[in-house]
């Protein structure tokens, strides 16, 4: 048998066969990324660059965009293994051609819907008195989505490799502890002490007619930090305060019986305007607000506040709400019968005044009667959880709280009794659940009149008509 050493391969050989040679023998060529992946990322980078209701930094769209592409390519990763033979990899010039092809087009996709978001966010901007964004920003934003996926994705392949080598219950375990131990020490650096006290706690300075003064039957030490602010917010005039903080008292019941004896004590109940204000989770209440009536009725007007929480207003609403309702309540009953104690001509008007989770608690006094004029007073009340029929309501486009529910991913918000303080961007499903829910997180970071944010116009006593 006689080889040719020039013409190896038979004249009559296999054309197909000596090209799958060849294949085997020269090194892969390279055919891009998957077309699902090109798929997901597009999509999770356009819906991270889909409209918001507040200004966003560029951090914050580099985190939510780099969150986004992470979980698509989890997903991507998902699906093929749990249906490995029905997403495989197609080699060959066609497919090369497709994969780079969709590059293409999602690159396209990307830089358009960057444009938009471009144009958005100097459009609120503006409206906003916020400073315009530029090239940097969004290459900043590039950054940070690139960081943000690369740790998310690093750390999923080690929790993979984790669940390999430890076993999957006990990997999962002791991720669920690390999750808890990360939200309880979140919750206790962010959550003051009700009984922390400063060193230097100006007490003396104080005005008699506020909780924690010389002759207060509240101490100052009970206050919390949140009170300490309240009662020591500047004022022209002889201010009336009344804070009873959670050190104060056991239970709803007796820190409104104290109130009340504290209203006793200032004159609170002397006054032509007793308004009751129900603090935020944490117990902070709005300054502008206080500031607001004090301004509108002067030395006319006392102002009384219940402390039901410590932790943070979303932590509160989340899994006690009801504590702000009580709270509410308690302080509302027992103010109501005093007041009833007193000669008809002597009864000061009440108010109850609640911003965010404080209008959650003050709707519930009003269960089982109906608000009278400037009876009620909401800023900020949270979507589908105040009851707003007859009462007064201030509330801004911008505000995230005002929009976010579940329902928001399949139904638009609404904003019926919300004043259009900027650009209202078209509801979006799924998306404008997502950026609403982004938005919560800046929300207090606008000036007053946008986003969360509330000025002395909270005072304001012209209730919208139901």
């Amino acid at each position: 048998m006689t080889i040719d050493l020039i013409n190896p391969a038979p004249a009559t050989g296999n054309p197909e066969s000596t090209f799958r040679l060849s294949r085997n023998l020269l090194p892969h060529r390279t055919f891009g990324p998957r077309l699902s992946s090109t798929a997901a990322v597009t999509i999770a980078a356009a819906l991270s660059l889909t409209p918001s209701l507040l200004p966003r930094t560029s951090l914050t769209q580099g985190v939510l965009s780099g969150l986004l592409v992470a979980v698509a390519l989890a997903l991507m990763a998902l699906g093929r293994l749990v249906a490995p033979n029905r997403i495989r990899a197609q080699h060959g010039e066609r497919d090369a051609e497709a994969r780079w092809l969709a590059v293409a087009v999602a690159t396209a996709t990307i830089a358009v819907s960057a444009t938009w978001a471009h144009h958005w966010q100097n459009t609120l901007r503006m409206a906003m008195e916020v400073p315009a964004i530029g090239l940097r920003h969004w290459l900043e934003a590039l950054a940070g989505t690139i960081v943000t996926a690369t740790v998310l994705v690093g750390c999923a392949m080690g929790i993979r490799a984790l669940t390999r080598v430890a076993g999957r219950v006990r990997s999962i375990a002791a991720l669920a502890a690390t999750v808890i131990l990360l939200a309880w020490g979140v919750a206790s650096i962010a959550s003051p002490s009700p009984g922390a006290a400063s060193a230097s706690s100006p007490v003396a300075t104080l005005d008699p007619g506020v909780s924690g003064s010389p002759i207060s039957l509240v101490n100052w030490n009970s206050l919390s930090t949140h009170g300490r602010r309240f009662v020591s917010i500047e004022s022209s005039g002889s201010p009336v305060r009344v804070y009873i903080g959670l050190a104060a008292a056991p239970d709803d019941r007796s820190r409104a019986t104290l109130a009340v004896r504290e209203l006793e004590r200032t004159g609170g109940f002397e006054r032509n305007h007793l308004v009751i204000a129900v603090p935020t989770g944490s117990g902070w209440v709005d300054a502008n607000a206080v500031q607001g009536f004090e301004s509108r009725w002067g030395d006319d007007v006392a102002i009384a506040a219940q402390q039901y929480s410590d932790t943070p207003s979303w932590i509160t609403f989340v899994f006690d709400r009801d504590a702000a309702a009580r709270s509410a309540r308690a302080l509302v009953s027992a103010v109501r019968e005093h007041i009833a104690t007193l000669p008809p001509g002597r009864r000061p008007d009440l108010h109850v005044y609640g911003q965010s989770l404080g209008a959650v608690g003050g709707s519930a006094a009003f269960d089982d009667i109906d608000p009278g004029p400037c009876d009620a007073l909401w800023a900020g009340p949270p979507a589908g959880a105040v009851r707003t029929d007859g009462a007064a309501v201030l509330a801004n486009t911008s505000d995230p709280v005002v929009w976010w529910q579940p329902s928001l991913l399949w139904s638009p918000p609404d904003l019926s009794r919300a004043t259009q303080d900027a650009p209202v961007p078209t509801w979006l499903p799924v998306a404008g659940f997502l950026q609403t829910t982004v938005d919560l997180f800046t929300s207090l970071d606008s000036a007053a009149g946008h986003g969360h944010r509330y000025g002395p116009e909270q005072a304001q006593c012209e209730p919208a008509v139901s």
